[in-house]
C-alpha cells in the first residue's frame, strides 16, 4: 500500500477544538483514507540543529502555547510510537548521508497531536515524530523528504505539518477578510507546486510577499512543505485539498502528493 505524502497547517492550537470547516476537511481526509501502518511526522514547532528522530514508544504531551482555553491544556492523545520504524529511519538517513540524532523520550507539541487528533481521533496509529532543520537550504530539506519516500511503499504515511503563511506579528484577529499579501504568497506558490517548479520554490524567498508570509526570523512552519513535497518527489503529483484563512493571515491548507 502506498500513501500519499501530506501537509496539513496546523493553524492555532484552537484548531483542536473548533467546529469548522478546516477541521472538519481534516477529518474527512483521515476518515476517507486507507489505514496507514503508521505515520512520520515532520512538526515545525520541533526544531533542531540537525535532523532528529523520536525513538518514543509512548508519547507525552507538550503544550507549547501560552494563553489558550483551560480545554486546550486537557486534552490527552495517547499515541504510541514505533521504535522499529524510528530505527529505520535513522538508518535510512545515515545511509544517504544525512547528518542525523535520536531523542528517547520527547514528547508530542501541538503541531503534531493537533494534527493527529482531527486525522486519527482514536490515536491507533502509531506516529514517529521528526524534527525540523530550519538552517538547512530547501534542496537539503526536500531531500531528506525524498530519501523518506520509500517508506509509503510500506504504509507509512508521512506529514509535514506547519503552514504556508505563518507571521504572528501580522495576525488580524478580528478580521473576516484575507490579507492581499497572505493571498498573494499562496497562490504563487500554489501555481508553483502544480508546476512541481523546484527551482522557483527553492528559491521562494523571492516570491511576491515572501517577506511576510515567511518572516526572515522565522521559516520553520514553511520547511515541512519540503519534506512532505519531497517525499512525493517519485510521482510529482500535487493536489490542493484545502486552502481557507483565519485571524485574515494564517494560511489554512491542506497538500496531498501522490
Amino acid at each position: 500500500m502506498s500513501l500519499p505524502s501530506l501537509f496539513i497547517a496546523h493553524g492555532s492550537p484552537l484548531l483542536a477544538i473548533e467546529d469548522n470547516a478546516y477541521a472538519a476537511a481534516i477529518a474527512a481526509l483521515g476518515a476517507g483514507m486507507d489505514r496507514p501502518r503508521a505515520v512520520l511526522l515532520f512538526s515545525a514547532h520541533w526544531e533542531t540543529a540537525i535532523t532528529t528522530v523520536n525513538l518514543s514508544e509512548r508519547y507525552g504531551m507538550i503544550y507549547d502555547f501560552w494563553g489558550f482555553p483551560d480545554e486546550l491544556y486537557r486534552i490527552q492523545y495517547p499515541a504510541l510510537g514505533d521504535p522499529s520504524l524510528a530505527s529505520a529511519v535513522v538508518e535510512q538517513l545515515q545511509g544517504h548521508g544525512v547528518a542525523v540524532a535520536t531523542d528517547p523520550q520527547r514528547g508530542l507539541d501541538h503541531g503534531a497531536w493537533v494534527v493527529l487528533r482531527r486525522l486519527f481521533p482514536l490515536a491507533e496509529v502509531p506516529v514517529v515524530t521528526v524534527s525540523v532543520v530550519p538552517g538547512l537550504p530547501a534542496a537539503e530539506q526536500y531531500h531528506i523528504g525524498q530519501v523518506l519516500s520509500g517508506f509509503r511503499d510500506d504504509g507509512v504515511l508521512v506529514i509535514g505539518s506547519g503552514g504556508t503563511v505563518h507571521n504572528l506579528r501580522a495576525i488580524m484577529w478580528d478580521s473576516g477578510a484575507v490579507a492581499n499579501w497572505a493571498w498573494e504568497f499562496d497562490d504563487w506558490l500554489e501555481h508553483v507546486i502544480a508546476r512541481w517548479d523546484l527551482d522557483a520554490l527553492f528559491q521562494y524567498r523571492r516570491a511576491p510577499s515572501a517577506d511576510l508570509a515567511v518572516p526572515i526570523h522565522g521559516n520553520e512552519h514553511f520547511v515541512p512543505l519540503l519534506y512532505a513535497m519531497g517525499a512525493g518527489d517519485q510521482r510529482r503529483q500535487a493536489h490542493l485539498l484545502h486552502r481557507s484563512y483565519q485571524y485574515g493571515t494564517l494560511s489554512q491548507c491542506i497538500w496531498a502528493f501522490d
